[in-house]
């Protein structure tokens, strides 16, 4: 029998119109299907509201996939795809896949030889590093650094070494409240020609992208970062 496929279905990341970051063919795709593996269900319905769907929200399935799912039940949010019918994957902000645990189910459909179908959308990770200025070519994502102090400074140090050794920007994320330490623990530990880009609020009308130097960062007023999503890059001369 023929599988579904598995469509990776990107998002807005944050209250921006959905017409403005995601092409028509998303918005079809995302309409007419029926089943959905999510990282949390309210938001999914809401995204989906804005698109309406051609099936009312209430007749919609959702299954959840988050970093507290068990990997051992991958396997049945692949039911649907094996019965012949077509999912697609939600993430809460962003392209599926990308800092996000649809990786693993992915994996898994190509485990299954179920057809994967990625559709174009925001990802704020590329979206910084295209408006960074910085190495586009050779790049890592880190995800989130250590929350201690002492282990957040010693991996800044580690980061910018490897940056420095291999010329790779290097890229990570925090939680929005803690931004603010994050930057402070930068300006402390790198080195002052070491390049810094923050970019925040990406795709919204509040959008701010700079990239300076670590002493150029140090001579002016702290940027307002509490509570902002925000992507951090920063390059080793």
């Amino acid at each position: 029998m023929k599988t579904g496929t598995l469509y990776l279905i990107p998002c807005t990341l944050g209250d921006t119109a959905v017409a403005q970051v995601l092409p028509q063919q998303v918005i079809d795709v995302a309409r007419r299907l029926q089943h959905f593996v999510v990282e949390q269900p309210k938001s999914a319905r809401q995204f989906l509201s804005l698109l309406k769907p051609e099936l009312p929200i209430q007749s919609l399935h959702f299954e959840t996939l988050n970093q507290h799912s068990d990997a051992k039940d991958l396997a049945k949010l692949l039911s649907p795809l094996l019965a012949g019918l077509d999912v697609g994957i939600i993430s809460e902000a962003g392209c599926p896949g990308i800092a996000d645990p649809g990786a693993e189910l992915v994996a898994l459909a190509h485990q299954q030889g179920i057809p994967v179908v990625p559709l174009v959308g925001p990802s704020s990770i590329l979206l910084a590093l295209m408006a960074s200025g910085l190495d586009g070519q050779r790049f890592a994502f880190h995800g989130y650094l250590p929350i201690a102090e002492a282990e957040r400074n010693k991996t800044i140090v580690a980061l910018e070494a490897e940056s420095a050794r291999r010329k790779q920007t290097q890229l990570f994320i925090e939680t929005p409240y803690r931004n603010e330490k994050l930057y402070a623990a930068l300006l402390a530990c790198c080195r002052p020609q070491t390049r810094l880009c923050i970019a925040t609020d990406l795709s919204l009308t509040s959008e701010s992208i700079q990239t300076r130097a670590i002493a150029q960062w140090k001579s002016q007023p702290m940027p307002q970062l509490n509570k902002r999503p925000s992507i951090f890059l920063l390059l080793a001369a």
